[in-house]
Formats: structure tokens, C-alpha cells, sequence
């Protein structure tokens, strides 16, 4: 199943809070013909634009094709957090790579957050990036591993914005009686991400970058050029870079076994006034250790925005919005009989190690997916290093390509099944308190 065309009307964007407060860029028409360029890219998100953008700046003819509309895909339906790091700590992946490999992978983590910034405040201040992630952890045992970790940080990379919370006080910042502590990452930071993304649209269009939408790509033939199909063209291309994350799982075997397509979902409810400071007591974004995830965060209008991933199968429940709701009121008793005003879903990328997969799949060819919820900060670097890479510097490309990955057990055909019985195992340690 090609999750492109399984949930969403094509070109649409889904019903999301998102899609009602802002305004997507004029329609871009359809690839048709035979065209050439230096770079043909795949995907039109926060990888793809960035790469754009980059590339178009130095000179290089860009032509991006995207299947539906810019800024469809899962940049413009996310929590819009930017985290701090990866999606598995610096200590475990130390042990695997070394601290001077380690080191390095952190800087341009790091660097992804300030890329972010820069990136919003010239073309999309709209967007509202705004400092703070919380993290609630459900155990004593938990915590203890997220103090040590920020210890670690702090000692080791010289990070020191993270403030571990007892009991207390973390529900004094997160207010549901669910959690046994947590941390506060002040320099992580959240943003409204389809404005975000569409801000990118804009500056890689105004930078010579063409994009064509509604122009799915069927089929890439290796070689130089390498030549990528649509239903009513070609492009001739000297280099591709693939970005499309979980939105890309047929047309690069290579991708397909390291990064598999899953589903989040998000409501947003009707404006809370002063409820909502009785949820979140500052302006900041959040998310915990259960390990179907759990993400939440207010808006500019007053609105909690409740996330997390639910189901087991690439196809949309008919029912989003109930059993979203039962989490959001058992973790927040206080918004007991609060529905949504928005329900959405999308598709991201998640690879066995919950790291990006970062390829080169050809001599001309390269891909970075699979962000496993870390997306909006880690795609944006990802798309710099791969437009370096193109233009001849490939030293931080294999940075984020040494980061530890596998490929799936039973390869891409059995993904979906391995998935279910992974989301079934966790949701039960969830409710035996792991």
C-alpha cells in the first residue's frame, strides 16, 4: 500500500488546524515533458526544500517534483516540535560509534535547531518558533535515565539547558497527575510547521528552484543522467536526492528496508481560555516516554494540539478522533468533556534504531529518511548535507550516514505486520507500567 493515495483526496490538505491557519502557496503546475537539470529532487517537505534552497543559491538548475502540494506531506500535519538531538540518546550511541564520531553527530544536530531558526525568522516569522520541550517520564526508572543523560550532556557537550523536575515540579509545568517527573529542554522549541514549510517554498522558488506539484515520481533509472518518470514526463538529472520520507517507500529498495511508513494522529481542541495554562503552564511544547508517544502543546488562539500514533495498519482508522481523545482526558482529567474542532492524521518514517537513514544509494543518488519523529529540525540539516554532497562536500553527509541503522527483520514485504506486533507489545508494557 503506497501511503501517497491511501488517506488523503489527492493535492488536498488534510482538515488540520494547521491547514485553517495558514495559506498555502498558489498551485504549482504538473511536470509534462522532457526536462533537464543538475539536481531533480524528490519531495517537497523541510529535506527537500532545504536541499532546494541550498542548492538553488549556489547556482545549480533545481527542479523538485512533489506528488501533491507542497508542504502535504508529514512537514505540514507534525507536532511541530524541534528537539534537541536524536531519537536515542547520546550515550548509546557513543557506545557504537565512538565519542570524536559521537561529537560530531551532536554538532549537527545541534546545528538543525539553529538551521531552523535562521531558516524561520528570514522566511516564514509567521511560523512562531518558540523555545521549550518537556519530557515526562512515567517512572522512577526513567528518570533517573533522563537525569543521567542530561548530566552526561552537560558534562560531555557542554549543554546545559536541560533542568530535570521531580514529581512536583514538572506538574507544576505539565499538569497531569500521570507523570513522575520529567525534564525541560530550553533550547529545543516548537513552531507552526506548515507555515514553516511553506515559508521554505517560497524562498527555494524565489531562489530559482522549480517545484512541480502533483508530479509523482513512478520510476528512477540510474546512471548519468539519471532519469526519473511521472505520469507526463522526465527529468534528466545529473544528481537526485530522495525526500520523501514516509511518504517514499517504493521507489528505492535500499530506503524500503531501513524506513517504514507508520501513521500519528492529531485533534485540536476549540480554544480552552484560561483552562489552558491548566494544562501547559507555559507556552512550551511536551511529550513523554510512553512508547506510542504522547505530544502536546497550545497555540497562538488558546487550543491544546493532542497527538500520539495509534493505529496498526497505513490505513487511517475511520474513528480518529475518539480514542485520541480518551488519552488526552486520562492524562488531563481537567479537560473532561473537551472535544476536537480539528482531527488529522499523516505518515511519517521510522527506522529500527529510531535514527535517520541517511544513504547514498548510487554514485548520484542519495536519500535521508526515516527521522522517527525528530523530523522538523534533523530534515532540515539532512537536506543541507545532502545539497553539500552534491556540490562536492561530502564529509557531513557520511556524518549522518554512520549514524547506527539496520534494516527491518523479514525486509519491507513483512513490514507492516513486524509493526503491528511491536505496537501491540508496547501499548501492553505501556499499561503494565513497562
Amino acid at each position: 500500500m503506497n501511503p501517497l493515495h491511501l488517506n488523503d483526496r489527492p493535492g488536498e490538505f488534510p482538515p488540520s488546524w494547521y491547514a485553517a491557519t495558514a495559506k498555502p502557496l498558489p498551485q504549482r503546475t504538473a511536470l509534462e515533458g522532457e526536462v533537464t537539470a543538475d539536481v531533480c529532487i524528490v519531495g517537497a517537505g523541510y529535506t527537500g526544500l532545504t536541499a532546494a534552497l541550498t542548492l538553488a543559491e549556489k547556482g545549480l538548475k533545481v527542479i523538485v517534483l512533489e506528488a501533491h502540494r507542497i508542504g502535504w506531506g508529514a512537514s505540514g500535519r507534525n507536532g511541530g516540535q524541534v528537539g534537541s538531538a536524536y531519537n536515542k540518546g547520546q550515550r548509546w550511541i557513543e557506545k557504537r560509534v565512538g565519542f570524536a564520531r559521537a561529537k560530531a553527530m551532536w554538532d549537527l544536530a545541534e546545528e538543525s535547531k539553529a538551521l531552523v531558526a535562521d531558516l524561520s525568522a528570514r522566511h516564514a516569522p509567521e511560523a512562531r518558533l518558540l523555545p521549550g520541550i518537556a519530557h515526562g517520564e512515567y517512572t522512577a526508572r526513567e528518570l533517573s535515565g533522563v537525569t543521567a543523560e542530561a548530566e552526561h550532556l552537560s558534562v560531555r557537550y557542554d549543554y546545559d539547558k536541560i533542568t530535570v523536575l521531580g514529581p512536583q515540579d514538572f506538574a507544576g509545568l505539565v499538569c497531569s497527575p500521570l507523570y513522575h517527573g520529567g525534564m525541560i529542554d530550553r533550547g529545543a522549541g516548537h513552531i507552526h510547521p506548515l507555515r514553516y514549510v511553506i515559508g521554505l517554498g517560497k524562498a527555494a522558488l524565489a531562489a530559482g528552484a522549480e517545484v512541480f506539484e502533483g508530479s509523482e515520481v513512478l520510476k528512477i533509472e540510474h546512471g548519468d543522467p539519471a532519469i526519473l518518470t511521472t505520469a507526463k514526463g522526465r527529468v534528466r538529472a545529473g544528481h537526485v536526492i530522495l525526500a520523501g520520507n514516509g511518504y517514499l517507500p517504493h521507489l528505492a529498495k535500499e530506503v524500503a528496508r531501513k524506513v517504514m511508513p507508520i501513521n500519528s494522529f492529531i485533534g485540536a481542541t476549540p480554544p480552552l481560555g484560561d483552562l489552558a495554562r491548566k494544562v501547559l503552564s507555559e507556552d512550551i511544547a511536551a511529550c513523554d516516554s510512553s512508547h506510542l508517544v504522547n505530544y502536546f502543546r497550545t497555540t497562538e488562539d488558546g487550543r491544546l494540539l493532542f497527538g500520539g500514533r495509534a493505529n496498526y495498519s497505513l490505513k487511517f482508522p475511520d474513528d480518529i478522533g475518539t480514542a485520541l481523545n480518551r488519552r488526552m482526558q486520562e492524562m488531563f482529567p481537567q479537560l473532561r468533556g473537551v472535544g476536537f474542532d480539528h482531527v488529522w492524521g499523516g505518515t511519517l518514517g521510522v527506522t529500527m534504531t529510531r535514527l535517520p537513514a541517511v544513504l547514498r544509494i548510487a554514485p548520484n543518488i542519495v536519500s535521508a529518511s526515516g527521522y522517527s519523529g525528530h523530523g522538523v529540525a534533523l530534515a532540515g540539516i539532512a537536506g543541507k548535507v545532502m545539497a553539500e554532497a552534491v556540490a562536492g562536500q561530502a564529509s557531513r553527509f557520511e556524518t549522518l550516514a554512520a549514524l547506527p541503522s539496520r534494516p527491518f527483520p523479514f525486509g519491507a514485504h513483512l513490514q507492516e505486520p513486524t509493526m503491528t506486533l511491536a505496537m501491540v507489545w508496547y501499548r501492553l508494557r505501556d499499561r503494565l507500567g513497562h
